[in-house]
């Protein structure tokens, strides 16, 4: 394998790109004849400019770099994460029936009103039947059968932008998440390569592992809340037809206020745990997935930047990551995704007495009692579609815009 150098990490270690070299002529003297010549030697651009340019990137570029890559890979697949929750959701308990299906439900909704009320899923809807003086769907118009049938479901009962529900907490919770963790995996790796290198060489290998569970265990546990709003927002339909629905902060209010009243009213420090509730299924889901997809990606986008060889530019940089981060991010999320299953079943649970009882051990056990194999690995196909192009798009934009900021403090 070829090992290419990265130009625009402030390290000397191998990572994401061949090195840039330079043709320049050294005066040599023949020992024989004494005369002195011009002979063209190749030498790696990192040897002339590295130094300067490497000082001058540092964090705040780094996590300028991050936040844009988790901004655009947010926007662009929150659909598919709208669907994998959804279909999580349902397969935990979650009804997705109409609010109103039920005679009490209609009662208090419409009160005396209730008169030829039009409950079907969609106005479109022709599998309606009249139950009293109500149009009303049969419930497998409500039912997911799989992820396109969730598409055109939500489309047509919720419309087109719901699918885009939770994206304002997928910002909030991307860019801080990706804007810690890619910077912090940089510094993790340089560090513990520095260290491999003089004390353990035969340990080098392991290095993006360590590095990438290390700084996807600091970035999950800070931004932990963000994530807990945005599973609940995305797995819940709203109960209250044409009101809006909450959003983050009212998301997470209604989380302490459901331990609040559980606890008698009490407003301690303990309630606000809750908003940890489902951290373990977390991290247990995502520090394998970081470390699978790091272990993945870095010798796969080696190698084919190093068959592209001295010739690379931006082109080449996205291509290489975005191709390397593709089937890295498959492969991780595949096999993850049970510890995924368990999270959202935490996140979702709305007894707050049972949330704090729960562990990732026992929702695993009652998923699998529940729906065995298949139940683990619920929503794997959407989640897959997300994580292939969402790590692609965002290992390469970031390494993109750190190869152009280098190439300007190289020039300046």
């Amino acid at each position: 394998m070829v090992e290419a150098e990265n130009l625009w990490v402030a390290s000397e270690i191998p990572s994401s790109s061949p090195a840039e070299t330079k043709v320049l002529d050294f005066p040599i003297v023949d020992s024989t004849t004494g005369f002195q010549s011009l002979v063209p030697q190749t030498v790696s651009l990192p040897q002339l400019e590295k130094a300067p340019s490497e000082d001058k990137l540092g964090l705040t570029e780094r996590v300028f770099s991050a936040a844009g890559a988790a901004f655009l890979s947010a926007v662009i697949l929150n659909p598919l994460d709208v669907v994998k929750t959804r279909l999580q959701a349902q397969a935990a308990g979650v009804s997705y029936s109409h609010p109103l299906s039920y005679d009490i439900g209609r009662m208090a909704f419409f009160g005396p009103n209730m008169m030829f009320a039009d409950l079907r899923c969609s106005p479109s809807c022709a599998r309606a039947g009249v139950q009293g003086t109500v149009s009303i769907c049969p419930p497998d118009c409500f039912q997911y059968k799989g992820t396109f049938d969730v598409f055109t479901k939500i489309i047509r009962q919720e419309g087109m932008g719901r699918l885009w529900r939770g994206t304002n907490a997928g910002l909030a919770l991307a860019v801080p998440m990706v804007g810690i963790y890619l910077p912090f995996y940089d510094m993790f790796r340089n560090k513990l390569e520095e260290l491999s290198r003089e004390s353990a060489p035969a340990t080098t290998m392991f290095v993006p592992l360590v590095a990438g569970a290390l700084a996807r265990s600091l970035a999950c546990t800070v931004c932990y809340p963000i994530e807990l709003a945005r599973t609940r927002m995305q797995a819940f339909k709203e109960a209250k037809v044409g009101m809006k629905p909450p959003g983050v902060f009212k998301t997470l209010v209604g989380v302490v206020s459901e331990v609040r009243t559980a606890n008698n009213l009490e407003n301690s420090l303990h309630n606000y745990r809750v908003l940890w509730r489902g951290l373990g299924a977390q991290l247990a889901r995502d520090v394998p997935f970081s470390a699978i997809c790091w272990a993945t990606l870095e010798p796969m986008r080696r190698r084919l930047l190093g068959i592209v060889g001295n010739d690379t530019n931006a082109l080449g940089i996205l291509g290489a990551n975005f191709s390397a981060g593709f089937v890295a991010g498959s492969i991780a999320a595949a096999t993850t995704c049970p510890f995924d299953v368990a999270k959202t079943r935490r996140q979702i649970e709305k007894d707050p007495c049972r949330a704090m009882r729960m562990t990732t051990r026992q929702t695993l056990v009652e998923v699998w009692r529940d729906g065995g194999m298949r139940g683990l690995f619920t929503g794997m196909g959407p989640r897959v579609a997300r994580a292939g192009p969402s790590v692609g798009i965002v290992v390469s934009f970031y390494e993109v815009v750190k190869y152009v900021l280098h190439r300007q403090y190289a020039s300046s």
